[in-house]
């Protein structure tokens, strides 16, 4: 089974490259976009702090991907409601209410979208990084696991969370933006939640469906818009941790209890979101372990796939 992922994570990968290729005439071209500055939207996976905390380990490590991928770049990047541009928001969702964990007020990325456009303009020299997918992913595969929803209900779902994801990325470029770097959900068949719930296929296909319907309907804007696919880099690096100086891919290394919701898995379970330096397993190695929480990554991890989306972004641009 690890075997047929990857290889069809390759796939996709590769396609979703070619489309980009396709759409600015092939080649390999030098890079010389330098930013301006650097905008975001999206979920818990890129949420810099928006309540004071991030959703991975808050000891002062550097927060996710996002700010990685800025910082490469010499821009910082902090939460809009420190005055920042980044509008990434914990659970949640890309159009549809309540968040992953219940909650009616978490803006939604259409949401946060629309909060940017009242006081600003996408520019060329913008540099716009929009990750969901894994909040809508959460909703369908609890949804199922609690035998209140069909799997195939669940698919369609999580499919149209994909169309409706490439809708939003369409209206930032369309709004002026050429510089759009979408990552949609991982596969979240190789979470710690998976492991832990022995539904690792549920998961997968459900966060396969929803990064397929998304490209299938992003195929036009290979110009503007540079795909990277997390799916496959997290395939990686859980299939060959070592080769990524990891030795946990299966257990969270916090112990964080929430009581409530959380992070949409499950009431009573370890929420990243809550976990300091102190809050983790006794005598374990922040920096070998991959998961966070059931979904979140650590710093180590969001550092890993940060450079890679960094790198992602200088090879195309």
């Amino acid at each position: 089974m690890a075997s047929k992922l990857l290889r069809r994570a390759l796939l996709l990968a590769v396609g979703a490259s070619a489309l980009v290729l396709a759409a600015c005439g092939g080649g390999t071209v030098e890079s010389q976009f330098e930013p301006a500055r650097v905008v975001a939207f999206g979920d818990g996976m890129a949420d810099l702090g928006q309540n004071g905390k991030r959703y991975t380990i808050n000891d002062g490590s550097t927060g996710n991907w996002t700010e990685v991928v800025s910082l490469s770049f010499l821009q910082n990047l902090t939460a809009s409601s420190l005055g920042g541009l980044s509008y990434a928001t914990g659970n949640a969702r890309v159009v549809a209410k309540p968040d992953a964990a219940g909650n009616g007020a978490t803006p939604t990325v259409k949401e946060q979208i629309d909060t940017f456009l009242t006081g600003h303009a996408f520019t060329t020299s913008d540099l716009v990084l929009v990750s969901a997918g894994v909040s809508d992913v959460i909703v369908q595969g609890k949804a199922v696991i609690d035998g209140t929803q069909t799997e195939a209900a669940a698919v369609a779902a999580v499919e149209q969370a994909g169309i409706d994801l490439a809708g939003q990325v369409r209206r930032i470029v369309n709004a002026g933006a050429s510089h759009v770097v979408v990552v949609g959900s991982y596969n979240l068949g190789r979470s710690v939640w998976a492991f832990e719930t022995n539904q690792a296929n549920l998961l997968q296909t459900l966060s396969g469906r929803f990064n397929d319907k998304m490209l299938v309907t992003l195929v036009d804007l290979g110009a503007s818009v540079l795909y990277v696919d997390s799916a496959l880099y997290f395939n990686l690096s859980t299939s060959s941790p070592a080769s990524y100086g990891i030795t946990d891919v299966t257990h969270a290394i916090c112990t964080s209890v929430d009581p409530g919701v959380g992070i949409g898995t499950g009431t009573g379970q370890v929420n990243s979101n809550l976990c300091t330096g102190d809050t983790l397993l006794t005598g374990s190695d922040r920096t070998t372990y991959l998961f966070a929480d059931r979904i979140y990554p650590t710093p180590r991890g969001q550092q890993l796939f940060g450079d890679y989306a960094a790198n992602r972004v200088r090879d195309r641009w």
